[in-house]
Order: structure tokens, then sequence, then C-alpha cells
């Protein structure tokens, strides 16, 4: 985003703003300006202060959204108990909400919930499942999307069946030190507040238990605390 669309408010962007905002997308960067403008017609900017929610599960699922800047949490909430599992934290640049292209009830699944102060570009499902017919390279990246989502989720859940919570928070930590990794003069910075309770809640574990893990690790050496996020001083050995 450039200086004059960072200072302006997400209802003063003109459609010429939003176009630009979906060309520098990772979903927009290869798309016809054509069909670019189109989809910026109808869509809209939106800005969510940490923890509101983008979507909640029973909600239509009717649009798709694109990071424009911050990042979002994709979870699933326990109604009777608020007990929450969260499925992954989606960094700036990433679409998600695809589900409104292939949901048979037309309601979420899963809610969305703003990570840190966020804005969103929303795009009506009519909208871009016309772009996805359109252009295939829309069309194939959808595709690969949801593949890679689906690989994540498969992973995930043999993760859950045959490893150990230790085994667990290595693995987040790996995976998390490639995704928001920044190299330091130690190790890999974490560059994503990673609070116990929702490391706990991504890996199936008690908050306590990944207090215990994480200490013991920085004992070791392993890691280190800094500014709430987590140093890798030993990425090679996760």
């Amino acid at each position: 985003m450039n200086a004059l669309q960072e200072q302006k408010r997400a209802r003063d962007l003109t459609p010429e703003d939003r176009a630009e905002l979906i060309r520098r997308s990772e979903f927009g960067s290869t798309l016809d300006d054509a069909l670019v403008n189109d989809m910026a017609r109808n869509s809209v900017v939106l800005d969510f202060r940490r923890r509101r929610f983008v979507y909640r599960a029973g909600e239509p699922a009717d649009c798709l959204y694109a990071i424009i800047h911050g990042r979002i949490k994709l979870c699933r909430i326990e109604s009777d108990t608020g007990r929450e599992a969260v499925i992954d934290i989606l960094p700036e640049g990433s679409l998600f909400g695809e589900s409104a292209l292939y949901s048979a009830a037309g309601q979420r699944a899963n809610s969305a919930i703003a990570y840190e102060n966020s804005r969103l570009l929303r795009i009506q499902v009519g909208d871009f499942k016309r772009g996805m017919a359109e252009d295939d390279r829309l069309h194939d990246y959808t595709f690969r999307l949801i593949g890679q989502r689906l690989d994540h989720a498969e992973r995930r859940l043999a993760d859950f069946a045959l490893n150990a919570i230790p085994a667990r928070l290595d693995r987040l930590l790996a995976d998390f030190s490639m995704r928001y990794g920044v190299s330091e003069p130690e190790g890999v910075l974490i560059d994503i507040p990673l609070p116990h309770r929702e490391i706990a809640s991504i890996v199936g574990s008690t908050r306590e238990s990944v207090t215990v893990r994480l200490n013991a690790m920085r004992r070791e050496g392993t890691i280190a605390f800094v500014n709430r996020r987590i140093l890798i001083k030993r990425p090679v050995s996760l």
C-alpha cells in the first residue's frame, strides 16, 4: 500500500485505489486490468481492530477477503464452553473465506478474527466466481490455495494423532519460523506475538503445558523470549 492509501480511511478509498490493492495482492498480481477493475468496482475495504470478528461460524458465506495489512486468525469456537481451536494465523497478502466458493450450506464453518489491527478487501463471491471463469490464472491459483489448505489440515490431523505435545510444539515453531521468521544474529525471530494460550490452542494442549515446555527449551538454550516473540536460537534442531 502506498503512503496515500495508508493515510486514507477505508471508506474513502476509490475504485482505482481498490484495484491497486488487488494488483498488489497475492491472487491479483497476474490478472488482466479489465478483470481487476471489475472486481474492484464492487469490492469494499474494511478495517478491523485486534480481536474483532471478521465473521463467525454459522454466518452466510457470501464473500472472500484479502489481507491488505495485518494478520487474521482462523479458528473454531465451541459454542457451549467458548473453547477455541486455532486453525491457522494468516499473514498479510493472504486470501481467506474461500469456503464461500464451495459451501453446500452457504454458511461459515469457522470463525475469522483479527489477530492484530487489520485492513481487508472484501470481494463478493459472485464476482470472484466470474473472475475464475474468465481467467485460468485465478482459477488455478484458487484451486492451489484450497489444495494447500487441505494438505495443511491433513498434516495437522496426522500430527495430532502421531505426535506428543513436545513434538507438535517443535513442528509449530519450525513452521512459524519459516513463515514469519526474521534473521537475527542469534538465530531466527518469529516476528509475531505468540501468547502461550494461542500456542496451546494451535497444538491442542493447555497453556500450562506449553509454558512448561517453552521454559524448558529456554533453559536448554534452544529458544529465547524477545518482546513477546520467540527467537529460535538453534533452528536446525527443530
